[in-house]
Parts: C-alpha cells; sequence; structure tokens
C-alpha cells in the first residue's frame, strides 16, 4: 500500500488544482444560487476523482506516456523551432493541451481537469432538464454515475477517451439546448469541442457524422425550430477548424499535409486479422514488393498482437519498416475489398456487432480482470516525467491489485438495469416528452452505434473503446426517471390545486 506521507504528496496538485478552480467557480460576490451551483459542480468533479485516490494515482496506459511526451515535444517545435524527429503515433492535440496542466510534473492536474470538464458538460445538461431543482438532481445524478459507472474511473484516465463523451453532449448542448446557454458557455463549449475532435483519431469522424445526421434532421424539421439548422452548422464549423488546425500542425512539423499525422497501420491489421488481408496478401505478394509481404508467415490473426506484440509485425519492425507497412495500409485496404468485398464485409459486420456489445471496464477480459500495464514504457520514459515511475509503482493499478473484473459486473448490471429503466419509464412519459428529450436519445443512439463501427470496423474489438461511452445509458436513463418525477409532482400540484 501506499504510505501516508507520500499518498498526501502525490494527491497535493489535485487539491491546488480545485482550489483554483474553486475560486474561479464560486467567486465572492456572486449571487447565493449561482454559489450554490458553482459548488455543488466542484463537489461532482471532486467525486469524480475517487478512482484515482483508491488507486493512489491517475489511471495510465502504455499511451498515456507517448502523450505526455508528445506534449513537450511539439512545444519546443512550436515555440523555439526545435523539430523532433519523432512525435509519435498519438494525437498530438491531446498532449499539448495537457501539457499546460502537468508540466513534466504531475498528472493529478490532468485528472483534475478531465473531472471538472465532465462535471461542466452533465451539469449544463442537467439544468436544461431538471429546472428549479437543478442542484439536487445534479448531485444526486453524479454520485450515480460516479459510484457505478466508468464515468469516473475514464475522468482520471491520462487518456483522451473521456473526451468523446464529453464532446458528444457539447454537441447535443449546442444544437438542442442553444438558447438556454448563456455567450460564454457557448464559447467554452465549441473550445471543447474543436479540443476533443483533435484529441483521438475516433472522435472525427463520429462527430462528422453526428453532425451530418443532425443537420439532415434539422432540414427535414424546417420551420419547426428554425434556429436548429444554424447551430449544426455552428457545430460544424467546429468540426472544420480542428480537422484543419489538424493538416496544419502535421504540415509544419512534417513538412506534408496530414489530417492525422503518423497513425499505426490498424486497417491494414484488421483486415489481416479477419482473413481476407491475409488471403489477399498470400495471393499477390509474389508480384508485389510490399515490406508487409517479407512478414507474411510471421502474420498474427489478433490485430493487437501482430501492431504491439513484443515480437509483432509492427512493433517488432524498424523505423523504415513501419513507416513502409503505413504507406501500403490503403493500398491493401482498398485490394481487399475490391477482391473479397462480401467476405469483408460480413467480418467487419460481425466486429461491429461484438463492439457494440463489449464494454467491460478497461476491456481487461483477457488479463484476468487485473490491469496490466508493465508495458507503459516508464522505464524508458522517466525523462516525459520524472518521478512518475515510483508513484505508479506503489498505486493498486501498478501491483496489478484493481479488481476490474468486479467492477465490470457492476457496471454490466448498471447498464442492463439503465435500459430497462428507459423502457418502463418513456412510455409513461410519452405523451408528455419535450423535443429535446427526443434529441438526447438519439444523439446518444448514434453516438454508441457510430462509436463501436468506427472501433470495431477500422481497428479492433477492444471493450475500452466501448466503455468510454456506455455510462452515457445510465446518464438517458437518469434523465427520464427525472422528468418521471417531475410530470407525477405537476400531476400532484394540478390535483392539490382542484382541491
Amino acid at each position: 500500500m501506499i504510505p501516508e506521507d507520500m499518498n498526501a504528496s502525490i494527491q497535493l496538485p489535485a487539491v491546488k488544482f480545485f482550489a483554483r478552480a474553486a475560486r474561479w467557480f464560486v467567486r465572492p460576490g456572486m449571487k447565493l444560487r449561482a454559489a450554490q451551483r458553482g459548488a455543488a459542480v466542484m463537489l461532482a468533479a471532486a467525486s469524480l476523482m475517487w478512482p484515482a485516490f483508491y488507486n493512489g494515482y491517475p489511471l495510465l496506459f502504455p499511451d498515456s506516456m507517448t502523450y505526455i511526451g508528445s506534449g513537450k515535444a511539439v512545444a519546443r517545435a512550436l515555440f523555439l523551432h526545435q523539430f523532433s524527429s519523432e512525435y509519435g503515433l498519438r494525437s498530438l492535440f491531446y498532449g499539448i493541451g495537457i501539457l499546460p496542466f502537468n508540466w513534466n510534473v504531475s498528472v493529478w492536474p490532468v485528472a483534475a481537469l478531465q473531472c471538472l470538464m465532465v462535471a461542466w458538460v452533465v451539469w449544463l445538461l442537467m439544468r436544461v432538464f431538471a429546472g428549479r431543482r437543478a442542484v439536487s438532481s445534479y448531485l444526486l445524478m453524479m454520485l450515480f454515475l460516479s459510484s457505478l459507472t466508468s464515468a469516473s474511473w475514464y475522468a482520471v484516465f491520462i487518456m483522451p477517451d473521456i473526451l468523446g463523451p464529453i464532446l458528444y453532449i457539447s454537441i447535443y448542448l449546442l444544437v438542442f439546448a442553444f438558447e438556454s446557454l448563456s455567450r460564454a458557455e457557448r464559447w467554452l463549449l465549441y473550445l471543447i469541442a474543436w479540443w476533443a475532435v483533435t484529441a483521438h483519431v475516433s472522435h472525427l469522424p463520429v462527430a462528422a457524422g453526428l453532425c451530418g445526421m443532425l443537420g439532415m434532421v434539422a432540414a427535414v424539421e424546417g420551420n419547426k425550430f428554425p434556429g436548429r439548422f444554424r447551430s449544426v452548422a455552428a457545430v460544424a464549423a467546429v468540426i472544420i477548424l480542428a480537422a484543419g488546425a489538424q493538416i496544419a500542425l502535421y504540415s509544419y512539423l512534417y513538412g506534408k499535409p496530414l489530417l492525422f499525422g503518423r497513425i499505426p497501420p490498424m486497417a491494414m491489421a484488421r483486415v489481416i486479422a479477419d482473413g481476407p488481408g491475409q488471403w489477399y496478401l498470400e495471393k499477390n505478394c509474389p508480384l508485389l514488393q510490399w515490406e508487409v509481404c517479407n512478414h507474411l508467415a510471421s502474420l498474427s490473426d489478433n490485430p493487437d498482437t501482430l501492431l504491439w506484440g513484443p515480437r509483432g509485425t509492427y512493433q517488432a519492425s524498424s523505423e523504415t519498416e513501419k513507416r513502409q507497412m503505413e504507406a501500403e495500409q490503403m493500398p491493401l485496404v482498398l485490394g481487399v475489398l475490391r477482391a473479397y468485398p462480401r467476405r469483408q464485409l460480413t467480418r467487419s459486420l460481425e466486429n461491429f456487432g461484438n463492439q457494440l456489445c463489449a464494454f467491460g471496464l478497461f476491456g481487461l477480459n483477457y488479463n484476468h480482470g487485473v490491469l496490466d500495464l508493465g508495458n507503459t514504457g516508464l522505464e524508458a520514459r522517466d525523462d516525459a516525467m520524472p518521478g512518475m515511475r515510483a508513484s505508479y509503482a506503489n498505486s493498486l493499478q501498478g501491483h496489478d491489485a484493481l479488481p476490474i473484473t468486479r467492477l465490470s459486473d457492476i457496471e454490466w448490471w448498471v447498464i442492463v438495469l439503465s435500459m430497462m429503466s428507459i423502457a418502463v419509464f418513456t412510455p409513461l412519459i410519452w405523451r408528455c416528452r419535450s423535443p429535446r428529450l427526443d434529441g438526447l436519445f438519439m444523439v446518444i443512439l448514434a453516438v454508441l452505434v457510430a462509436n463501436a463501427f468506427v472501433a470495431g470496423v477500422l481497428s479492433g474489438v477492444v471493450h475500452r473503446y466501448q466503455c468510454r461511452v456506455i455510462w452515457l445509458i445510465p446518464l438517458a436513463a437518469g434523465v427520464v426517471v427525472l422528468q418521471w418525477l417531475q410530470q407525477r409532482a405537476a400531476a400532484k400540484d394540478q390535483i392539490a390545486g382542484k382541491e
């Protein structure tokens, strides 16, 4: 276990962050109601931090070190013109975005920032539906989400995963609740959405697809909601600006326009693991001069093993060979689609279905329910954040002692009960439901489907991919129950008024 004095010292940056944020949310001279709301958001954000306190450190993943290290390298290139030969294979925007909160000293403020963002966007959502009882309803909702869903675990996870659901809730608010937001709230949501789109390769296609769907709905609605299409157009502009920023940054760093920078050949690994990619290479490699053909005999039917296994084709290759395989990715995928369209479509649909139902906490079903981050690269990346290695090693995660299987079982039942609650309570409020509630259902359903499609079809079936957004179902269930309670209370007041 972590010594008490060490535990207090490593958690101190998070406490300082919340203290500074509290001075902004609860300022001297504020009206009592505004101060109560600010205090509620801070309390909710603190409640989301409990997995980090329980673990003894914010949760890490092998990619966490890449993000932390890339932020410093990009900052040197942008402000000092000191370019690096390599910036990693992950989003540089998440790395540079969290740099002011860690400064290569501590990741506790990063976890606190992510918890505060979750707490704030959920507050805006609950304010839309809860009305006069917004504060009490919000605190109950956050207690539910933080204690029984994956929201709190991903909020303290030093990865951009939590920014996905934050992005989708922000889009919902900007489209369906635009008039309920102040100007400052709108601009802050635009900024958060912009950063979230750039933070992970999957966020851009999901957000673009969601925006396209909402645009079609707004066009069908016509004059029924005149401001809806304008709100969708504003969100689309944010997504376009995010894509433009990515192209501009990667052009500056790599000398050529790229939308996502360097990304590992995930689609290549996927079609090879599915089978058609292997068949295509076996048939055509004698005519091709591809680097991947040199590894034909050792290709794996598991995309993660092929990419990241210690002896995997991609991980074990030299830097030059990796870049050649990255360039061969699209020709291979297009060749497979031409040669075996039906077989690849069938396998892709199977992957989509499997990913849709795979949402165990962090997806560690392959590791007996214990989070194994022995391959974080901490030994080689102490330069990214000196002192992190000791703090991580003293955490429960560092000792493989987190009860992930038990937590995943709890989450599974929460999701099942949440869906049952939606099925039971939605008909009870059918006549009094609002367009905003319909919009919330539509956005969450679209996000769950699109996220599973992008992850399962283009990458691999990994529980972590769906787990990061699955807590939106309990969120929707809580909103439905709240609407039913409000409807019931209104009916009682009406009866009492007649008497």
